[in-house]
């Protein structure tokens, strides 16, 4: 019979205070929770300070809090460093004393051996464990972490900071623990719909109706031009939860039309790469402004040489003319920032390298370089087909955005603008 437990994160590090790293385990233990059905409502990140530590502790698993937290999952601070006080700060809290565990002793032996450094006294602080916890095994690392209830209903479970022993941990060892313990009341399952070319504001509108639903869920929301809608339903078992919430993802499709791209894990560029191999066509990359960031995106897709061979950054004109044959009379007379430019350019790729598609970018990512006529953020994205018929879309990001954000915007914006047409030409066809 599973008992419903709302489980609190606590991430411990100065680093992750002070932005030096990305909190990652937050994001896939949230996931991880509401996969299990564990409701989730609070995260903490806390320096390396005892005194912060315990504080949070004492609000996360304070009685007189109706419904607070039962589960309280710690990462960080479990390793041989000074500032790695995560283990004594819970069991100091607790009026617990640290017991030498020998079987974290021999492991340590064992691993410091087998990397031929020596086992210093700092080091066997890892095999400090409050008394009565049981050891999380650690596969991976070195600092193991644990599994303790100091009282009645409260369930502490520790995890090492670093993202890859963390999730072995979980999988291994506090998946099963907490299943065991009856937590969660069935499962929740997210799909996260994707859409590019819309606002979330102009979206939200089309399927407004659908943030009214309980079960499924429906909540949009936005990030550097792309637009996903979760949603998500709970049920007893991940294949009932999935039968919730299709009808209501295919509903959601429909009304956004070619909006949307795809689902979860799939990106402009997979998607793309998919039509491609699809039609057994080949595509030829021009970029000026974006440095080769579509070339960049279109190869972080694995098998995509079976239809992306290969482009040409033509930064400076002279590249444009000698290598991409653009006429040099349309660059003196509209520019390297022009519709007429990029047309050329799709051209001239697609007949360098014999790819059935040309792509191509050229436009202004400043901070400077605009004029009156031609302002920072303007950009050009030429396309030319498998029959030759060349195409040209301006964009207009804005005079204010950052150059990484106006660069990040054309790749996914040409990238978008290729896969219309792909399937432009599969509806005639």
């Amino acid at each position: 019979m599973s008992t419903s437990a709302v489980a609190e994160l606590i991430c411990v590090g100065t680093e992750l205070l002070l932005g030096e790293i990305l909190n990652s385990n937050a994001q896939f233990l949230a996931q991880e929770l509401a996969a299990l059905g564990i409701d989730h409502h609070y995260q903490t990140v806390v320096g390396d300070n005892p005194q912060c530590i315990q504080r949070i502790i004492a609000h996360a698993c304070d009685a007189n809090t109706p419904g607070r937290s039962k589960i309280l999952i710690f990462t960080g601070g479990l390793g041989p460093t000074p500032d790695d006080l995560t283990t004594e700060t819970i069991a100091d809290f607790f009026d617990t004393p640290l017991i030498e565990r020998s079987e974290i002793v021999t492991l340590l032996r064992e691993r410091y051996a087998q990397r031929g450094r020596p086992l210093t006294p700092s080091n066997l602080k890892q095999a400090l464990v409050p008394q009565w916890a049981e050891i999380l095994p650690n596969p991976t690392g070195t600092a193991p972490g644990m599994i303790w209830q100091p009282r009645p209903g409260l369930h502490i479970l520790t995890f090492p900071g670093v993202p890859s022993e963390m999730k072995r941990m979980w999988r291994d060892t506090a998946v099963s623990y907490l299943r065991d313990q009856g937590f969660g009341q069935g499962v929740l399952v997210s799909r996260n719909l994707r859409f590019w070319g819309i606002s979330e504001a102009a979206l939200a509108e089309q399927v407004s109706t659908f943030f009214d639903q309980t079960n499924p869920t429906v909540a949009p929301y936005a990030s550097q031009g792309e637009v996903r809608l979760r949603v998500t339903a709970r049920a007893t078992t991940p294949e009932e939860a999935i039968v919730l919430l299709e009808p209501t993802a295919e509903q959601l499709k429909t009304i956004a039309g070619r909006f949307y791209f795809g689902s979860d894990d799939e990106s402009l560029a997979s998607v793309v790469g998919n039509l491609l191999q699809s039609r057994q066509e080949t595509l030829g990359v021009a970029e000026s402004c974006t440095g080769g960031g579509v070339g960049e995106a279109l190869t972080a897709i694995p098998g995509s040489s079976a239809y992306f061979w290969g482009g040409v950054i033509a930064y400076d004109n002279q590249i444009k003319e000698r290598v991409l044959q653009v006429d040099p009379q349309v660059l003196a007379a509209e520019g390297a920032v022009s519709g007429l430019v990029a047309e050329q350019m799709a051209r001239g790729v697609r007949s360098l390298l014999q790819t059935d598609w040309g792509l191509s970018i050229t436009g202004i990512a400043g901070p400077g370089g605009g004029t009156e006529t031609k302002p920072v953020g303007l950009v050009y994205i030429g396309i030319t087909d498998p029959q030759g018929q060349m195409y040209h879309y301006p964009c207009r990001w804005g005079t204010q955005q950052p150059r990484a954000l106006i660069r990040r915007l054309s790749v996914c914006e040409a990238i978008d603008r290729l896969r219309h047409h792909l399937l432009k030409r599969d509806d005639l066809s």
